[in-house]
């Protein structure tokens, strides 16, 4: 096992939920840490409540993709290196695959694969010459299989893990670590901030949602996978069990997803 204790860590979608509990659990661990997200006051108090000083905020949006080259400039430059990115930052969705605006499907392609794509490629020149790195991204259990309502956000997750599963294979040579993070229910606002059909918030939280595992809890499971260096690691309650059944029984899968109350 390697400890995170003491690293750089580098962690998009900052500002709340699960990056937000992330660079709580890091802080206590004298992680150095580069908290990015869009809102700059979430992360400003994010920054307040961590229990160390080393601390840097760096506030951008990640469809801004021609920016993301400066924008690991400037996170190199915070602490000299980066041991550990953490691509968190992202939306959902919540809307039905015929009535869903094409701008949404887009949208949730740009900011959940897209935006993640070319700030993980603008930082791999640094690991590759570091011989070191690890690439943590928080996928979904939506990224191996899938549900009603979900269609597009299904879609960028998929995509993720075809793409991380294939820097892992090109650049094992290089030392670089990548482990994919998939959640099931975690109490966060993901079913608040998700995207109707329309392209705006749906603005309630579901049940599954609100009984799912503690943001702080689902914190600490995540580190341990990455220190344990795994490839992937479900986490969450009974719900991880469908990556099985995908895997294993896809027609059961099938029918009990559609019987299930999933909205």
């Amino acid at each position: 096992m390697k400890s995170i204790n003491g690293k750089v860590v580098w962690i998009t979608g900052a500002s709340s939920g699960i990056g937000e509990a992330l660079a709580y659990e890091l802080s206590k661990r004298d992680c150095k840490l580069i908290l990015s997200a869009r809102n700059i006051e979430n992360l400003e108090r994010v920054k307040s409540r961590c229990v160390n000083a080393s601390v840097v905020l760096l506030p951008f949006d990640l469809t801004d993709f021609d920016d993301a080259k400066k924008h690991v400039e400037s996170a190199i430059s915070a602490f000299g290196k980066i041991d550990v990115l953490v691509n968190n930052g992202g939306v959902s969705q919540r809307s039905l695959l015929a009535e869903t605006d094409f701008e949404v499907d887009k949208k949730l392609i740009e900011v959940d694969y897209l935006g993640t794509i070319a700030l993980t490629k603008a930082l791999l020149p640094h690991f590759i010459k570091n011989r070191e790195g690890h690439f943590v991204t928080i996928t979904s259990l939506m990224g191996k299989f899938g549900s009603p309502y979900r269609s597009g956000y299904c879609g960028a997750k998929h995509a993720l893990h075809g793409f991380f599963d294939v820097l892992r294979m090109e650049h094992q040579k290089d030392s670089i670590n990548v482990t994919l993070i998939c959640p099931g229910f975690i109490q966060t606002n993901v079913a608040i901030n998700a995207l109707t059909a329309n392209g705006s918030k749906q603005n309630i939280d579901d049940e599954a949602t609100l009984n799912g595992m503690p943001v702080a809890v689902f914190a600490k499971k995540l580190i341990n996978a990455v220190e344990s260096t795994k490839f992937e690691a479900y986490i969450g309650g009974k719900e991880v069990l469908g990556v099985y059944l995908k895997r294993f029984f896809p027609k059961l899968l099938h029918r009990f997803v559609l019987k299930s109350k999933v909205r």
